[in-house]
């Protein structure tokens, strides 16, 4: 068959532009970094959910959330640590390959761990190869302002897209004195230059955490990179929550800027109750749930 007899593969618009999963002309086309710019210029909002698992994944994907994030929160919501600082790099790969084995749309950023990056562009390197080679991730995020301009640098000059994290930053909670909301006052100024730095370094999209509502307004017009929020108001281009805050499993405390949009914790629970009562009363398994 000569060159020019070969059929190009069908593409298909985007998910996050209409919604559901679908065109039936073909798969559609995995979310891509160029995607999130061209929201940003159209003035359109997309939303960002946590992920550690094939069936969140699988149904978040579904559902048209055009970007996942592996997130380091993995380690207290899914390993049951007390903060997200002692998760490793080898706890996250296999959550992280999980999520792009099952999806198909959209874009998987995988977080790199406390300690996996701070060292210098070499280990930041080594970090991200890890996760796009063993885990298939599509990009990275790593947390902190100007001070990580080279490893920004040397991650996207080698191919590596980089999501950048800054207002309140968990992996510095220590430094920060704890769960405190940034960017007042003096810190203001400080945040745009930073936001600013890792734009000029490489970065797609810049995640503002527990940030005021006006600082965040200000620097997304700052940015023609888009601005992620949580915790940080209404006006950055895109806003994201942990999975298991948005839909309820976790049944603790949660911040302020959390909307529960269902409850599975007390769903999981009353299942569980059921499924328990039935066992102990005999009536499971039953002929129906029996192989005869």
């Amino acid at each position: 068959m000569s060159e020019s007899e070969v059929t190009p593969a069908t593409e298909v618009a985007p998910p996050y532009r209409s919604g559901p999963l679908a065109p039936a002309a073909g798969r559609p086309k995995r979310v891509r970094i160029q995607h999130l710019r061209e929201l940003k210029e159209r003035g359109e909002r997309w939303p960002m959910l946590t992920a550690y698992d094939m069936y969140s994944a699988e149904i978040f994907d579904e559902a048209g959330i055009p970007v996942l994030l592996v997130g380091d929160s993995a380690a207290n919501n899914v390993l049951g640590y007390g903060t997200t600082l002692p998760i490793t790099v080898d706890e996250m790969l296999p959550l992280v390959r999980a999520v792009t084995q099952a999806t198909h749309t959209a874009l998987v950023v995988a977080d790199l761990p406390f300690g996996s990056y701070q060292i210098g562009p070499e280990q930041a390197l080594t970090t991200s190869f890890r996760f796009m080679k063993e885990a298939g991730a599509h990009a990275v995020k790593l947390e902190g302002g100007a001070r990580f301009v080279p490893q920004v640098e040397a991650l996207t000059g080698s191919g590596v897209p980089v999501m950048a994290h800054l207002g309140f930053t968990p992996q510095s909670e220590h430094t920060l004195g704890g769960y405190r909301i940034q960017g007042r006052g003096g810190g203001r100024e400080q945040l745009i230059e930073d936001a600013i730095a890792l734009q000029n370094a490489g970065a797609f999209a810049v995640v503002l955490e527990m940030v005021p509502a006006e600082v965040a307004k200000q620097v997304t017009a700052e940015l023609v990179i888009p601005t992620v929020g949580i915790g940080a108001g209404p006006d950055t281009d895109a806003q994201v929550l942990v999975w298991s805050d948005m839909a309820g499993m976790n049944r603790g405390r949660k911040p302020r800027f959390v909307k529960q949009y269902a409850d599975l914790g007390n769903v999981l629970l009353d299942a569980a109750r059921r499924f328990g009562d039935d066992v102990r009363g005999g009536s499971y398994p039953d002929a129906e749930h029996s192989y005869q």
